[in-house]
């Protein structure tokens, strides 16, 4: 649990602060009033229509307040990872009081949490299509001449957004929150003149409406928590976007213009509709007076829309590189754009795939009612292995006792399973979907995890000692010719498999050779003054070790520099980095199944290669064949 006081900042800042929140953490669950009520109303019990709405009202305000508020507020956003919240830093948090030998172990809590990050990414294609077609949906209301051309104008709209995220976040960053602030005035405004134009909705403040409305419709249940639900996917992205503003600023945030906008529009909403029971069926765009009002409403919906993907677009890139960094995912080629901030990161692959996966979500579902059916399952699953994922937490790091951790994240899991049962009758409608995605990623992430195991015993498992390589060093039989090399090896003990090639066949070593190791802590950032050790081996070999956080990517030519400057005779633009090319062979004896090693050597012939990752000259690089049978 972090224990950091929060820094001081100038009044200007934590506005700042707050207000960047909005636009960044609160996009997805901001933008949830523009389907939420319309999917509700579909599936309103028979009976009293008043009693219904009330009920559906306080159901949607209450699990605003338990899910976010509670939950993950007050709660989950304690576990950070020296500021860090996601999926990831709890299974760092976790690994943190292991042994270090069983850290490469996929165990159950492992396992688990990968499920969690796979299911991200099934949200992450679901959420900009079901926000952006919501949004073209508005034009509806104006004239139904638009109808044939939702789908076209919400692929058109997705197809911009994801064009231009290669121009980085930087440029348009600056907008998001005073727009997202704009939004949730509009969003409180509005519904507060349906309010009190029919004050006695806020009755749907009493919880005891919502439990009654389960309670009187036992078999509608499953149908009602399905549908309430989409007020609350977004809450996942608060803990998920911790690191960028901080648990207080997040808080100040939602307190100040998130919860109340939501609540005062819902329930502006449930007025609306009790005082229209004619109103069509989404009652969200018909809270505006008709005519420019209502389109000025829809503009400013698609605009928050877009800022909505954004959020789970740039958080699906962290999410690939936190992963990569971890050693769950290949490598993949990470642009930065932003000098500044190493946390603005655009991915190509990543931004390629969900651009055509949203785009033919949107062409394949064809309207925000049947993507709804496959919205929720995901999320909902993801907010029951955060709860597991916090209570191994509360027992392994802050040594909660079992009854004061299990009371806690039991009720959690309660409300998440709950949820989560509820959306599971989606399967059949298109629940599948966002599951088969993950699915799909998570068979990446666990075979490329167990195939680098397996390598890596492979390599490192009969190793050379330094003892032995300092008399290989020393041998007659060995040539030193002038200048230096780098051979890059997976371990700090390790003796790469490329130098005994590079000796063997060409029976010469370099007066100075440096073994260099890049390692991934599990913690979010390595202090630039704590990133290298080094160490004299002897007969002109050093061993450094560089080592990062999962935020962030490595430097090789800025360790290099460090290198020269701690002493070691080496230039760095004249050196040789020599790597291992591994040529994967089936047939082995690897503990994996066969499609997971046809599928391990296909995705590591596709990987981006490590000279790239490491942003090293091509002309400074040999690379050595090196076979290897799984």
């Amino acid at each position: 649990m972090s224990t950091r006081p929060p820094l001081p900042l100038r009044t200007s800042a934590q506005v700042g602060l707050s207000i960047g929140a909005l636009g960044v953490v609160f996009g997805d669950i901001g933008t949830s009033p523009l389907y939420t009520m319309q999917q509700c109303l579909l599936h309103l019990p028979a009976g009293d229509r008043t009693e219904g709405i009330l009920g559906i009202l306080s159901l949607i305000f209450w699990s605003l307040i338990l899910v976010v508020s509670v939950k993950y507020l007050f709660f989950v956003t304690r576990a950070d990872n020296q500021g860090e919240g996601g999926i990831f830093a709890l299974l760092a948090l976790i690994h943190s009081k292991r042994e270090a030998s069983t850290r490469t172990g996929l165990g159950p809590a492992v396992i688990m949490i990968l499920i969690g990050a796979a299911l991200l990414y099934g949200d992450g294609v679901i959420t900009p299509a079901i926000t952006v077609l919501s949004s073209a949906e508005g034009f509806l209301n104006l004239s139904l001449a638009f109808r044939p051309f939702v789908v076209a104008i919400a692929c058109a709209i997705l197809a911009g957004l994801f064009w231009a995220q290669h121009k980085g976040t930087k440029r348009i960053g600056g907008i998001f929150g005073p727009v997202m602030f704009l939004w949730f005035a509009v969003l409180a405004a509005l519904g507060l003149w349906q309010i009190l134009r029919f004050p006695a909705v806020l009755r749907g403040l009493n919880p005891a409406y919502g439990l009654r409305l389960l309670a009187l419709h036992p078999l509608e249940i499953t149908a009602i928590l399905g549908a309430v639900v989409l007020a609350i996917t977004g809450a996942e992205a608060l803990y998920a976007d911790m690191g960028h503003f901080g648990r207080r600023y997040i808080s100040l945030a939602w307190y100040g213009a998130a919860l109340p906008g939501l609540a005062l529009n819902y329930f502006g909403q449930g007025a609306y509709v009790l005082t229209h029971p004619a109103a069509p069926a989404n009652p969200f765009f018909m809270l505006a007076p008709a005519g420019v009002a209502r389109l000025l409403l829809i503009g400013l919906s698609i605009v928050a829309a877009v800022i909505a993907s954004q959020a789970l677009i740039t958080g699906a890139y962290s999410l690939t590189r936190q992963a990569i960094q971890l050693g769950y995912f290949p490598r993949l080629k990470i642009n930065y754009t932003n000098a500044e901030h190493s946390g603005q990161i655009y991915v190509p692959f990543v931004n390629t795939v969900l651009a055509f996966g949203c785009i033919l979500t949107v062409v394949f579902f064809g309207s925000s009612d049947g993507l709804a059916s496959a919205y929720g399952i995901a999320v909902t699953g993801t907010m029951g292995i955060t709860t597991v994922a916090y209570y191994l937490v509360a027992r392994r790091v802050w040594n909660w006792p079992r009854w004061g951790a299990g009371t806690l994240c039991g009720l959690f899991l309660l409300v998440d399973a709950a949820f989560f049962l509820a959306n599971a009758r989606k399967l059949s409608d298109g629940g599948w979907f966002p599951l088969a995605i993950g699915a799909f990623l998570l068979a990446i992430m666990h075979t490329w995890k167990v195939g680098r195991t397996e390598i890596f015993q492979r390599v490192y498992g009969n190793n050379v000692t330094e003892s032995e390589l300092t008399t290989i060093a020393r041998s007659k039989h060995v040539v030193r010719v002038g200048g230096s090399a780098v051979f890059m090896v997976g371990s700090p003990q390790g003796t790469p498999i490329a130098l005994l090639h590079h000796v063997k066949s060409n029976r010469c070593l370099h007066q100075t050779v440096v073994l260099l190791s890049i390692m991934t802590e599990e913690v979010p950032t390595v202090p630039r003054a704590e990133q290298l050790t080094l160490r004299e081996i002897g007969e002109g070999i050093w061993r450094a070790v560089g080592r990062y956080g999962y935020m962030q990517s490595p430097d090789v030519a800025a360790l290099m520099e460090q290198i020269k400057a701690l002493g070691v005779p080496i230039n760095p633009q004249a050196t040789t980095f020599f790597f291992n090319r591994e040529m994967i062979i089936s047939g082995g004896n690897a503990r994996m199944w066969e499609w997971q090693k046809s599928l391990y050597a296909f995705l590591s012939r596709n990987a981006r290669p490590a000279k790239d990752y490491y942003q090293i000259t091509p002309s400074q690089i040999i690379e050595i064949g090196l076979p290897l049978q799984l």
